[in-house]
């Protein structure tokens, strides 16, 4: 390093200032012997090295809507069968630290028994303009409507902090991720980034500095068909890109990929008079003339130009109506090129499922994960979709888990200025947390109090405790919220939260003797205005209501469940503001106060009217599932206690998913009766699963005695 003394100077004088330093001390401070860089504000080596608990919340071990199921020793019949070993895993939760635990915490061993993690796919959020907004259908038929998802508070912190600075935010939200995937990656493994032209140059350069420039292996052009528009000085845009590297460029999986002759290569080949296709191949240094038949040749070698596939119909099989949905055929050219049958392969923004569906189609074991509620969802109807089919055709399946990141850092409450000291941070991580919980409270018509642990207000009678603002209220918290409450003799508490774990078991808190309240925090609390006229409506979680029935003689009981009632109150619109705002003529599909209803505003007359299209109570339902008997699988984690693995008992249970009936694009029907099960004597624990068409679920659990 040669500085001159201006030079020096000048850096003490940018250092005392507080000021950064020019770009070109960069250069003169620190030897680097990169050609290229890619900088953004912010840049950082570190990664998250979080390790959570993964809590394994539902298990499908077999695929089933038949009409009777045997007990646990008669499960399984002769047409296609559970392969026994790995179990495939789908993971809700924020894949940075689903990525971090899967990386430094026990389940790397298992993955590792595995044979390692050999190809990972993924196609992250490169639109700029998307979000997690999704459209949904509502009814059957004809009168089948659809309306608009809004995202979650958690998804808008999320879309956020992915875009909320541009390119810079993205990078550094991709560039940490790509980190954690190529340390988790097998040492004979490749990834699979799938772009556009939006952000494919910069990904391009992050893959470059994560995987090195020389473990390039292709960048893929997938040219699609597309109804081709006038565009303003410029080519229509009608392709992706999917940039693939290799871990390491001496040892890695490939197999070469052929796909069918062109018409205009075929016209190339003769006919002889058995009809078999074939040309004359002259060579002199071989010999002079041959004749060559095309089945010799084999299939036309796939290039790094795609465009034989086209994207997913609208009246595709595979269509699952999920926004960023690729076509199968796409997925399934990257696993058979790049993994082999048996391989543990990985998608961690899972979208829809598609490369899960094909992963198990193909025999591949597989890892995918989503921040999204309704992809989880997605992907389990898709998957048990797979497995029937699969068992119909008399194949082998392998059974998959539904996991929670077990317990999430109270840290991520808030934004902080990670350029302050950390003692620093620590105090506005604090003071934000404080005015996050008085803005609830507000807008709560609570008030806050002290004293306790987990409560921070109180509303007339009633206690009431906040969960975070970019997790889900986790059962781990809610445990703790009722442990204070039993401490201290409260016997009434509300809990609000924006979401909350999958599989929370809400009845079994309001059965310890304590009136507990579980509401959702709608997105109107961040409008200062809805708060101010108090406006804003904190409604209740899901209510289920369902019954069973015990038929058969003494030796041979019979359990069927039926779903009586369900009922919600989300509200995500205000139809007075999309009554004003639409034009004469128009209409637009609106959640309000628990209903969908259909907004009309005559064209001739402006008179509004309003028709709710959630005529029954199953209207809101899109799956439901049983577990008859709840208690027999304890929710065992595995934790880190120093450098030792310990398996610890949750408190919960796993549920067993043996029966599950649910709507699907092409099949809107819902059965509301289960198949019956086989049931010994005794007491018994039935655990009810209800998925709502936003992808909320909530659990009941009956008693059943026989």
């Amino acid at each position: 390093m040669i500085l001159s003394d201006n030079e020096k100077r000048d850096v003490i004088k940018y250092l005392e200032a507080g000021k950064p330093l020019p770009e070109k001390y960069r250069f003169l401070l620190f030897d680097d012997d990169r050609e290229v860089e890619l900088l953004w504000n912010g840049k950082t080596n570190e990664v998250t090295n979080t390790v959570l608990p993964f809590q394994v919340i539902e298990q499908i071990d077999e695929p089933r809507s038949d009409d009777r199921i045997g007990l646990q020793s008669t499960l399984f019949d002769d047409t296609g069968r559970q392969i026994t070993g790995w179990t495939n895993k789908l993971i809700w939760g924020d894949n940075k630290l689903i990525l971090s635990s899967l990386k430094n915490g026990p389940m790397r061993k298992e993955i590792e028994a595995q044979g390692g993690l050999k190809l990972i796919y993924i196609d992250p959020p490169f639109d700029v303009g998307a979000d997690f907004s999704m459209e949904l259908k509502i009814g059957e038929g004809d009168e089948e409507e659809s309306f608009t998802k809004k995202p979650s508070v958690i998804e808008e912190i999320a879309y956020r902090d992915t875009w909320g600075k541009g390119a810079d935010s993205f990078i550094a939200m991709i560039y940490e991720r790509l980190k954690l995937m190529y340390d988790l990656l097998a040492d004979d493994g490749s990834i699979y980034v799938h772009c556009d032209w939006r952000v494919n140059s910069y990904l391009r350069l992050v893959l470059d500095d994560v995987f090195g420039k020389s473990n390039f292996l292709n960048e893929i052009s997938w040219s699609y068909f597309a109804f081709k528009r006038s565009t303003t000085k410029k080519f229509p845009q009608k392709h992706d890109t999917i940039l693939s590297y290799c871990k390491n460029k001496s040892n890695y999986i490939w197999n070469t990929q052929y796909k069918a002759h062109s018409a205009e290569y075929l016209k190339r080949w003769k006919k002889d008079e058995n009809g078999r296709l074939y040309r004359d191949d002259v060579n002199p240094t071989r010999g002079g003339k041959r004749i060559i038949y095309l089945d010799d040749v084999g299939g036309d070698i796939v290039d790094s130009v795609w465009d034989d596939i086209p994207p997913v119909n609208p009246v595709a099989q595979e269509r699952v109506d999920y926004p960023t949905q690729k076509p199968e055929a796409l997925i399934e050219r990257i696993l058979q090129a790049s993994s082999n049958e048996g391989d543990l392969v990985a998608d961690f923004f899972v979208g829809s499922g598609s490369t899960l569906a094909v992963a198990e189609k193909l025999g591949r074991k597989w890892i995918g994960s989503d921040l999204g509620k309704f992809s989880i969802h997605t992907s389990r109807k898709r998957m048990i979709d797979v497995q029937r089919k699969i068992k119909k055709e008399g194949k082998d399946f392998r059974a998959f888990e539904i996991l929670n990141v077990g317990k999430y850092e109270r840290d991520n409450y808030v934004e902080v200025n990670d350029d302050l000291r950390a003692e620093e941070k620590a105090k506005q991580a604090k003071r934000k947390e404080d005015e996050f919980v008085k803005l609830i409270l507000t807008a709560y018509k609570a008030e806050p109090v002290e004293s306790f642990a987990s409560v921070v207000g109180k509303k007339r009678d009633r206690l009431v405790a906040v969960g975070p603002i970019s997790t889900p209220v986790s059962s781990k918290q809610v445990h703790d919220i009722v442990s204070e409450c039993r401490d201290k003799g409260i016997t009434k508490v509300d809990i609000l939260g924006f979401d909350y774990e999958m599989g929370l078991d809400f009845q079994e808190y309001t059965s310890q003797g304590i009136d507990i309240a579980f509401k959702v925090i709608p997105r109107e609390v961040f409008d200062k205005k809805a708060v101010e006229r108090g406006h804003v409506k904190f409604y209740d979680v899901a209510f289920i209501e369902a019954k069973s029935s015990v038929k058969g003689p003494i030796n041979n009981k019979e359990l069927t469940i039926e779903l009586t009632d369900f009922s919600v109150s989300y509200n995500q619109d205000d139809s007075g503001e999309v009554s004003e705002a639409l034009r004469p003529g128009g209409n637009k599909v609106i959640v309000e106060d628990g209903q969908v209803i259909k907004v009309s505003k005559d064209k001739e007359s402006d008179i509004v009217t309003k028709d709710v299209l959630t005529k029954k109570w199953s209207d809101w339902i899109d799956y439901w599932a049983v577990d008859f008997d709840f208690a027999d699988r304890k929710e065992v984690i595995t934790v880190l206690d120093g450098d030792e693995e310990k398996e610890v008992w949750t408190g919960d249970y796993v549920f067993d998913n043996e029966w599950q009936s649910f709507r699907t694009k092409k099949n809107r029907n819902l059965e509301l009766t289960s198949a019956a099960r086989e049931i010994s004597k005794g007491k018994h624990k039935v655990a009810i699963k209800v998925v709502d068409i936003f992808g909320n679920d909530t659990t009941k659990v009956i008693e059943v005695e026989v």
